[in-house]
């Protein structure tokens, strides 16, 4: 059994469609057929249920996709990992949730390519599940995100937790008042979370947050990014919770206001291939946590070895 093997059964089982499968793998169908029954041949069983619309896997399918998936992930860190150790190529790659590009992520990124002048650095916008995925196939390093997601093949790093503040227009009879604000006290604004999609997400913990109260604002809308959201706040069109950070943005058009509501927070959370102990990952956890301390910021202190 080879690897192709593997990424032709995990491409087949997740389109549940042999043409999908195809065009995905830049193949044509009638080879990939032929594959996946000779992988059929070398198991002795059968994976998938012939005649089915969509495709269904067989039990036996179903256990074997599970580790396939995971076999292919330790495959990419493997190949990822060797290459680094080797030095065949001298790039990291950096993937990261959009919010948190208004934190201290831009000072990490500059004191780390300081710090690894021979090696390019790059930076990917993607969500914690793209994250997770990229990390699988060796396309990032390292993710920065912010939703809780375990996965045998990824180890998840809690950063620290980050206090979420109110969003508010201009001239909303919260923003006069000099204290901080609690949840009850917008059930009945037009509440404005994002992303919209995918989801889980950064809205669906803001939501959580309210549902843990006992409360349920009377109007929510879903919008696609944080700016559009803070741009729907400065136009009046109702509040919305962020991430403390985004005082970093400094937007004279939108009153932000502290929350008095306890463990009202978000996790920025750093993700790495389960096995990978590189230096660079070691050096770019060092520097996070230098910043940290340097700034007051509380956190948490996890190293690669515990």
């Amino acid at each position: 059994m080879e690897l192709r093997h593997l990424r032709y059964f995990v491409a087949v089982a997740e389109e549940r469609n042999f043409t999908r499968a195809a065009e995905r793998l830049h193949i044509a169908q009638p080879p990939l057929s032929r594959q996946i029954q000779q992988l059929e041949e070398m198991v002795g069983v059968a994976l998938v249920v012939r005649g089915s619309r969509p495709l269904e896997l067989t039990e036996a399918g179903h256990f074997f996709y599970g580790h396939a998936v995971q076999l292919l992930a330790q495959g990419a860190e493997v190949l990822s990992m060797t290459r680094r150790i080797g030095k065949i190529e001298r790039k990291f790659s950096i993937g990261f949730v959009g919010s948190t590009l208004f934190g201290f992520l831009p000072e990490v990124v500059r004191r780390f390519k300081a710090a690894q002048p021979t090696t390019e650095v790059t930076l990917h916008e993607m969500t914690t599940m793209e994250q997770i995925k990229g990390l699988k196939e060796g396309r990032i390093d390292v993710g920065i995100g912010r939703i809780r997601h375990e996965d045998p093949n990824i180890r998840r790093i809690l950063l620290r937790e980050e206090a979420l503040i109110a969003a508010l227009p201009m001239g909303h009879p919260l923003s006069f008042l000099d204290r901080g604000l609690y949840l009850r006290e917008f059930v009945n604004d037009k509440l404005i979370v994002f992303p919209k999609t995918p989801r889980p997400s950064f809205a669906d913990q803001v939501l959580a947050a309210f549902r843990d109260h006992g409360l349920s604002p009377v109007d929510t809308l879903e919008v696609r990014e944080l700016q559009v959201a803070l741009g729907l706040v400065a136009a009046g069109m109702g509040v919305s919770i962020v991430p403390k950070s985004v005082l970093g943005l400094k937007r004279s058009d939108v009153c932000y206001k502290p929350m008095d509501e306890p463990n009202l927070t978000s996790p920025i959370i750093m993700s790495i291939r389960a096995l990978d102990k590189s230096e660079a990952i070691r050096s770019l956890l060092d520097l996070i946590y230098s910043l940290y301390r340097s700034e007051g910021v509380p956190h948490t202190q996890e190293t690669l070895d515990d």
